[in-house]
């Protein structure tokens, strides 16, 4: 294994331990035992078969929105509206889910699928990607202005707008049978959109590192400058990558309407667009990577309430680890530093 690649794999796994460590200190201060709230925190995640499920449930959007958001950053931009195409996903994949009558499972639910996937794909590409190729405005401000608009715009759509469900909750219909990702796991919530978030990871990676286009991606995000010189069109590079980044978020949100809430609510927002960001860096923008990342903020996220039940710690402390995740993958040059510095020191003595 390559010095870069190996620096890859520890950077990542130094950092985790690190917002651990620090996890357990403040849980020291605060009085409680560190070592009995992990234990109860990987039993919450990973204990029986429920809960492992839960973990991975949490993580299946995770993984979908991470993918996307690492593939922009391959093409060197910075898709921060994950969230606001993960919403548009849900709006069309829900209404197609309850509004087409008719359909057999088999045509319903990829049709239902694939509504999300364009929506989110065309709230990416149209105004953020196109702007940033022909213009050069900075995707950091379109995309966190469309993802605004995408988060008011299903709120009005179903607090008293077209699709409000009879009655005073702010709701949608719920999607027809015709139209649900079934379960993974009976009894669970765990769908086959995990089983298609792997396949999704499987077909990114080998998007990226065996085809041209991919290579044109990954060459375009290294020097757009010697790309254009070397004869790639990168305008379109950046527009296509756009689209594929918000069709994969845009899938994010599908799966987690069909599989999951079977229904666009009030209450649907989880942020999953946002952590996807962290997902992603934390995953060093390598598919497999991005899946493992995914898993781990879903298990942080299914152990919280167990640590807080059975050890007494405040699940807000998870809050806290995520935070030193965030803040240990920001300052990653610090501990390549230091761990060139001990080699170095290492190979002298």
């Amino acid at each position: 294994m390559s010095s870069d690649r190996a620096m890859a794999l520890v950077v990542p796994v130094l950092s985790v331990l690190l917002s651990f460590v620090v996890g357990g200190i403040i849980v020291v201060v605060s009085g409680h035992d560190p070592l009995a709230a992990y234990v109860a925190l990987l039993h919450g995640a990973f204990g029986n078969v429920f809960n492992l499920a839960n973990t991975l449930t949490v993580a299946v959007p995770l993984m979908l929105a991470g993918l996307g958001v690492a593939f922009t950053f391959r093409a060197g931009l910075f898709n921060i509206g994950a969230e606001g195409q993960y919403w548009v996903g849900s709006i069309a994949s829900a209404w197609v889910g309850y509004a087409v009558h008719g359909l057999p499972v088999y045509v319903h639910l990829p049709l239902a699928l694939l509504a999300g996937v364009l929506a989110g794909a065309l709230w990416a590409a149209l105004i953020p990607g196109v702007l940033k190729a022909w213009t050069g405005a900075h995707e950091v401000i379109t995309t966190m202005m469309m993802s605004y608009i995408a988060i008011n715009l299903a709120r009005y759509l179903i607090e008293g707008g077209p699709m409000m469900a009879p009655g005073y909750t702010p709701q949608s219909p719920a999607v027809l049978p015709t139209a649900t990702l079934p379960a993974l796991i009976p009894g669970t919530q765990l769908s086959w959109g995990l089983v298609l978030a792997v396949l999704t990871a499987a077909v990114v990676w080998y998007v990226l590192y065996r085809t041209t286009f991919g290579f044109e991606v990954r060459a375009a995000g290294l020097n757009g400058r010697a790309a254009r010189y070397a004869g790639m069109h990168v305008a379109r590079i950046i527009v296509l990558a756009m689209f594929v980044s918000g069709a994969l978020a845009g899938l994010a949100g599908a799966v987690q309407t069909l599989g999951v809430n079977h229904r666009l609510f009030d209450a649907f927002n989880a942020g999953y667009g946002y952590t996807a960001i962290v997902v992603a860096l934390l995953g060093k923008n390598n598919p497999w990577g991005v899946l493992a990342a995914a898993v781990l903020f879903g298990a942080l996220n299914a152990g919280a309430s167990a640590m807080q039940m059975q050890a007494g710690v405040p699940a807000h402390l998870v809050d806290v680890v995520q935070g030193m995740i965030i803040f240990f993958v920001a300052v990653d040059g610090i501990i390549r530093s230091v761990l060139r510095w001990t080699r170095k020191e290492a190979a002298q003595a």
